[in-house]
């Protein structure tokens, strides 16, 4: 089951067009969507219904939850003062319906604290054996605990930075940059702004938990 979480962070939907596009697409085939809180405002300005809103609806406008509520869209409400942001509530729910695939959209932004949070979601993710990542209009973030393999073009920009205090056994394919069997220390730079030379590449690690970034400038 494919779900997307459309969490209140930065979306960029006014000036990247082709990011515009690109959440339209995402949506579209999605089994699941669930707006976190004021997630639901990206959604009423991209004219897609979610099949749940869930939060302490502290930063949803007071028009988009009227609207949704017009529309009979389900709104699962919470106090402010709980032990989980609205993101992994959001997460959670997707879990409990069965999603196997979860991209979380919005989910960056200019609270540090909150996009490093929801990086840090993808772990239990990974673990759990979710393909799971997160989308902006610059950036599409993974967690690799054993083997990841991404689609691209010849060009593309792609950072592998350790999240553990090591990660060893690195070995990347198709990358300008190759490693093999490699140990990337956290701290160390030596990984960034590696860059696709195929159209797949290929990382793979023995132990420890390593971001994988793909960017646009």
């Amino acid at each position: 089951m494919k779900c997307i979480i459309i969490a209140g962070g930065t979306l960029d939907i006014d000036s990247k067009m082709k990011w515009n596009q690109r959440v339209t697409d995402l949506l579209a085939p999605a089994d699941l969507i669930i707006a976190a809180d004021g997630g639901a405002n990206h959604l009423l300005q991209l004219g897609s219904l979610p099949h749940i809103i869930m939060g302490d609806l502290d930063s949803i406008a007071p028009k988009t939850l009227q609207f949704f509520k017009k529309k009979g869209i389900k709104i699962q409400s919470y106090p402010v003062r709980k032990n989980q942001t609205d993101t992994e509530l959001c997460m959670l729910h997707a879990l409990d319906q069965g999603a196997d695939d979860i991209t979380f959209v919005a989910a960056t932004g200019t609270r540090l604290d909150h996009t490093l949070a929801n990086i840090f979601l993808l772990t239990r993710l990974t673990d759990s054996g979710i393909r799971a990542r997160i989308m902006d209009a610059h950036n599409e973030i993974y967690l690799i605990r054993d083997r990841l393999t991404l689609a691209g073009k010849p060009g593309d920009l792609l950072s592998l930075i350790p999240l553990s205090s090591r990660v060893e056994g690195v070995t990347v394919e198709g990358l300008a940059y190759l490693l093999d069997d490699q140990t990337l220390f956290m701290g160390s730079s030596l990984g960034v702004s590696n860059y696709f030379t195929e159209k797949k590449a290929v990382i793979s690690i023995r132990s420890g938990t390593l971001i994988a970034a793909r960017s646009v400038d």
